[in-house]
């Protein structure tokens, strides 16, 4: 109700009567919301303004941009090691498809190939949400680009700026890398079918405070100079459970391919310890990259990273 009238004082009067509460409970309602994170004034005979929504991302913020027909359940929680690891943790425990897991901040992010995320406290979107799709083991792909697309999409539509993918799973603005997309999956090794699949999307939102690491300074970017996080979230899950209803076709093929920019580039692809030099000519309907090598041959990978 806050967030509604942000900027506007809110009696506490109305805030009781039209939630069927004490004035007293209205107080302490709003002194919990300051404990995590959000700046509530209160003045007397004036009511309650929500200055700022703070550091923080709410359950509710998120929920409220959702259409009511979604079958997603948000869980907010402001620390934790990794959503991806929470979010498997919820899933092993029985966690219905839908479940989303959305952290303040992660202590141990996670990347592809055992890479680290850097994740600072309120700048950035790290959430995971648990998947239960009818998909053979080899059709992971399609998740993971789905989720890239969804992810540019996302920014897109609230920035203005244009968002690219680099194959597989980055997603670019202005030539620096500002997300990326980590799929992680139970399988049931007999049917060669998933027990689940947690999807999980990391954006650098805002510039960090102090900063990116001296290592990624020159290839990290942003997208907004604003805390957007809730509704980049809803955004991105408008979006990805639009294009995940329409599984098995995969319906954002030609999206990712449009998308896709090292198409046409030279490239080197990373690959079990070895490194391919060629040419980016295609993206195949499995999202494998097609690479032209020197001798003349087209490869196509299914697997592997762009350096």
């Amino acid at each position: 109700m806050l967030e509604e009238q942000q900027g506007s004082f809110v009696s506490g009067e109305l805030l009781a009567n039209q939630l069927s509460i004490s004035r007293n409970a209205v107080w302490k309602a709003a002194q919990a919301l300051r404990n995590q994170g959000y700046d509530i004034r209160a003045v007397t005979n004036r009511g309650y303004q929500l200055v700022r929504s703070g550091s923080t991302v709410s359950a509710e913020d998120v929920a409220r941009r959702l259409p009511r027909n979604l079958p997603l359940d948000v869980l907010v929680i402001p620390r934790v090691k990794s959503t991806n690891s929470e979010a498997h943790r919820l899933a092993q425990g029985g966690a219905a498809e839908g479940t989303v897991v959305i952290a303040g901040e992660q202590t141990a992010g996670r990347g592809r190939h055992g890479r680290s995320f850097f994740s600072p406290s309120g700048t950035g979107l790290y959430l995971s949400v648990v998947l239960r799709p009818a998909l053979e083991a080899d059709q992971a792909q399609a998740l993971t680009t789905m989720g890239a697309v969804a992810c540019a999409a996302a920014i897109e539509e609230l920035t203005g700026r244009e968002a690219s993918i680099k194959w597989v799973n980055d997603v670019f603005c202005d030539g620096r890398k500002v997300g990326g997309i980590l799929t992680e999956a139970s399988m049931d090794i007999e049917s060669g079918r998933f027990d689940y699949v947690v999807l999980g999307v990391g954006v650098n939102v805002c510039r960090p405070r102090d900063g990116f690491p001296a290592e990624l300074e020159a290839v990290a970017g942003f997208v907004s100079g604003e805390d957007i996080r809730a509704e980049l979230a809803a955004a991105f899950l408008r979006t990805f459970w639009k294009l995940y209803r329409q599984l098995p076709a995969c319906a954002h093929y030609q999206e990712y391919r449009k998308r896709c920019f090292v198409l046409g580039q030279s490239v080197v692809v990373s690959r079990e310890g070895r490194r391919i030099r060629g040419r980016a000519i295609d993206i195949t309907p499995a999202f494998e990259l097609v690479v032209g090598l020197p001798d003349g041959a087209q490869v196509a990978y299914r697997y592997g990273e762009v350096v």
